[in-house]
């Protein structure tokens, strides 16, 4: 927290900004601004609510100390860097960015939001360092409703790869490099990514869909139609990096392409050795490196699940209950944060290994149940306690109210 403590002007955000980061770390069953004021002490939500809403401090200024911090303790030269989109399912209508649209959390289109997330991937750890909502056209054509939500005058439409290579670019015109950047098919099939990213020298293994035309010497051809042409001899089985089984095991084979541009042009597939499906890749390397290396980069991209499941089941990224988009950038900035603090001490906890033979290192599970059992401890009495069920019945007696006199004021 003293990375951030000068980007608050107020002593009160400050610290009721730290208060809220704990409140992520906790074992509370849901965060929402409610639960987090009541377990930390807090009188009432209002001021929880305050510092995402109206308090002065900017999130993403936050979000690049947040970047800055992460490079720093989990520097790796042969760090990936890796673009993903997680949905989180809402209800109504009102919520900024919601509409029906496919999120991979439920596997489907439902009534969700959607963001694009950028995440380091070294030796070390993994972690989300940059955030970026995915505004539909749905919104982006109704001034009105995006003025609603808080969203600024000129915010136009952008598809999720664009915001990927906004997240990517900001990155590298920081000074930092990164040799790899891989991703899933949405942004793999974007030709415009590709190009950005070839033209600054970043190699790329992004995921392609089957249907995907390639050129080759004999002109475009489809991805599936090409690995049929495949010799036997031509598959290699490679370990894509360990697991939480071992060694994730595949059969790998690559193919060069007639790309006209500079560099190395390639076409990865992997295929399942048990099930025997098949996943393809484009490739792209400023200088030829070998099969392992597009394998290792293509195996990078199962931490950024890795990184939601665990940014969403130990700091409350997808738990958030705001509508307006300042309070969802910094809910979701200071969540981050919340787990690169984890990450790091795990990282430093695995370099130094202390502690039996017989025991494995500590997890960020484990280390967010000790510092909060043995660091924070928060204990309130019966006072604050029953403070807050006397808040909770006077606000919902309130809404009570007000839906009856809406329904009134409907019927007449």
């Amino acid at each position: 927290m003293g990375r951030i403590a000068g980007r608050f002007a107020r002593v009160e955000p400050r610290l009721r900004a730290g208060r809220l980061v704990q409140g992520l770390l906790s074992d509370l069953p849901r965060k929402n601004c409610w639960t987090i004021a009541e377990w930390a002490g807090e009188s009432s939500p209002q001021g929880i609510q305050h510092l995402l809403s109206r308090a002065v401090w900017d999130a993403d200024v936050v979000r690049d100390d947040v970047r800055e911090y992460v490079v720093e303790h989990l520097h790796d030269e042969a760090a990936v860097l890796v673009v993903d989109e997680t949905g989180d399912v809402k209800k109504g209508t009102h919520t900024v960015a919601v509409q029906r649209q496919y999120t991979g959390t439920a596997g489907r289109i439902e009534n969700s939001q959607v963001a694009v997330y950028l995440v380091y991937a070294g030796a070390r750890g993994h972690t989300a360092v940059d955030r970026e909502l995915y505004i539909p056209r749905s919104w982006t054509c109704d001034p009105d409703r995006c003025r609603a939500a808080g969203l600024g005058e000129d915010t136009v439409f952008a598809t999720k790869p664009e915001l990927a290579r906004a997240m990517i670019e900001r990155f590298l015109d920081t000074g930092h490099h990164v040799g790899w950047v891989t991703g899933d098919e949405v942004h793999g099939g974007n030709p415009s990514l590709r190009t950005a990213l070839a033209e600054r020298g970043i190699g790329y293994d992004l995921a392609v869909a089957c249907s995907a035309e390639v050129p080759t010497q004999a002109g475009k051809s489809r991805a599936d139609r090409l690995v049929k042409r495949l010799p036997k001899r031509a598959w290699q089985k490679v370990s894509a990096g360990r697991g939480a089984k071992g060694h994730r095991f595949c059969d790998w084979a690559v193919i060069d392409l007639a790309d006209p541009g500079p560099g190395r042009h390639q076409l990865l597939i992997r295929r399942n050795r048990t099930t025997g499906e098949l996943a393809y890749y484009r490739c792209y390397s400023p200088q030829p490196v070998p099969l392992t290396e597009l394998v290792r980069v293509a195996g990078s991209r199962w931490r950024v699940e890795e990184t939601f499941q665990a940014e969403k089941g130990l700091a409350g990224l997808d738990e958030h209950q705001l509508r307006r988009y300042p309070s969802w950038t910094r809910w979701v900035t200071l969540a981050m944060l919340a787990h690169v603090f984890l990450a790091v001490v795990r990282a430093d906890e695995h370099a130094r290994r202390l502690g039996p033979a017989d025991l494995v290192p500590l997890s960020c599970n484990e280390i967010q149940r000790l510092f909060i059992t043995l660091v924070v401890r928060p204990v309130h009495d019966a006072a604050h306690l029953l403070g807050w069920s006397d808040w909770r019945r006077r606000h919902q007696a309130r809404s009570r109210t007000s839906h009856y006199r809406r329904q009134a004021a409907s019927q007449t």
